[in-house]
């Protein structure tokens, strides 16, 4: 079973809240220097390398990367569930290493899995039972709980046990359970997992209501990069261990902005005329039904009328012809592949294989360097 990180079954005492208040508009994750290697031999993995970073008090940070990045290995040791070699975790000033149960008690997790909660109990007795982890006393976190389940649309299920409900339902009992104490952090992984879109929107405007009117700092995780652009204020892009990217979410697509056009003409294109336009160009090409689309990359005005001249040229009549703007998807995609490095402290400086570029970018307060 996933787990919801807990402290021991007690109330939270009166040290932890004067923790929060006086942690309020400051740094509540502090992630320094932090090193994971599994195996001790020449061919041991070394997960996470000197990761470093701050996140502040009410800030939704997507935390991405490909498969093998180290992003687990990160989050298990933000959580105390793996003790990494080297470096330090902090969460609202308690160190996870040397006090873990007082740091868990600042913090509520979503694992990915299907067993985040008991199925067999209700979703109410579910949440009772989170709670209690945390040594709140379901009778004073009741209407809580009601308020919780109304905005998750779970009200009319708070008594059914939970093996009754579709896995989408099963999602937001997960997500119901890990909010059911008070907590300042809440990590969530693949939260939109088993959701329709409708559900998704709706634990959208969840995420972001508890970072605006709760403070409550929300580290996710997803393959569904939607989420992480509509959700989040920030994106750490984690490769081979290391954090290659680390900026405002909409800074960092804007960074990337380039012109581009897509062009769709109906058929395909010819083997003569598509090594021309690739030679010429930098395009993408892409089979769509009885449509071929063209997208062209970083394209001027000149470009633009160059490519419509071959399109003229060659007879291909065009079907339809559209600018294109970025999304994170593209950012990813362009970070992961072309190796670039993103910070947003003073100014950014991003590689690729064949250029180079510095951007002025405002300092975040509290960012690790």
């Amino acid at each position: 079973m996933a787990q919801h990180a807990a402290q021991s079954p007690r109330a939270r005492t009166d040290d932890t809240r004067s923790e929060r208040a006086a942690s309020a508009g400051e740094t509540v994750i502090s992630v320094d220097g932090l090193t994971k290697q599994y195996g001790s031999d020449e061919a041991g993995v070394r997960a996470v390398d000197g990761v470093s970073f701050e996140i502040e008090r009410g800030t939704i940070v997507g935390l991405l990367g490909p498969n093998g990045a180290g992003k687990t290995s990160t989050i298990k040791s933000m959580l105390g569930l793996i003790v990494p070699d080297a470096g330090t975790v902090s969460i609202c000033g308690v160190d996870v290493d040397s006090d873990p149960a007082r740091a868990h008690g600042h913090v509520g997790a979503m694992l990915e899995g299907d067993r985040n909660v008991y199925w067999r109990l209700t979703v109410r007795e579910n949440l009772e039972y989170f709670a209690g982890l945390g040594g709140e006393r379901p009778s004073k976190v009741r209407e809580r709980h009601d308020e919780l389940l109304e905005r998750l649309g779970l009200l009319e299920w708070a008594d059914t046990p939970v093996n009754e409900l579709s896995k989408g339902m099963k999602q937001k009992v997960s997500l119901a359970s890990t909010l059911a104490r008070d907590v300042d952090v809440i990590f969530l992984d693949e939260p939109t997992l088993g959701l329709d879109v409708e559900a998704s929107q709706d634990l959208h405007e969840e995420l972001r209501r508890l970072a605006e009117q709760e403070d409550i700092t929300i580290v996710l995780t997803s393959h569904n990069l939607d989420i992480i652009e509509a959700v989040s204020d920030r994106v750490i892009i984690l490769n081979d261990g290391t954090v290659i990217a680390d900026d405002d979410t909409t800074e960092l697509v804007d960074l990337f902005e380039t012109q581009s056009y897509r062009f769709v003409i109906e058929g395909t294109l010819s083997e003569a005329l598509e090594t021309r336009l690739r030679d010429a160009f930098e395009i993408t090409c892409e089979q769509d039904g009885s449509q071929t689309a063209i997208e062209c990359i970083g394209a001027d005005s000149e470009t633009l009328y160059g490519l419509m001249d071959q399109f003229q040229d060659a007879g291909v009549e065009l079907a339809d012809i559209a600018s294109v703007d970025p999304d994170l998807e593209d950012v990813f995609l362009r970070v992961i592949d072309d190796g670039l490095g993103v910070r947003s402290n003073g100014d950014r400086r991003y590689e690729t294989r064949d250029r180079r570029r510095t951007v002025s970018a405002r300092t975040r307060l509290g960012r690790a360097p």
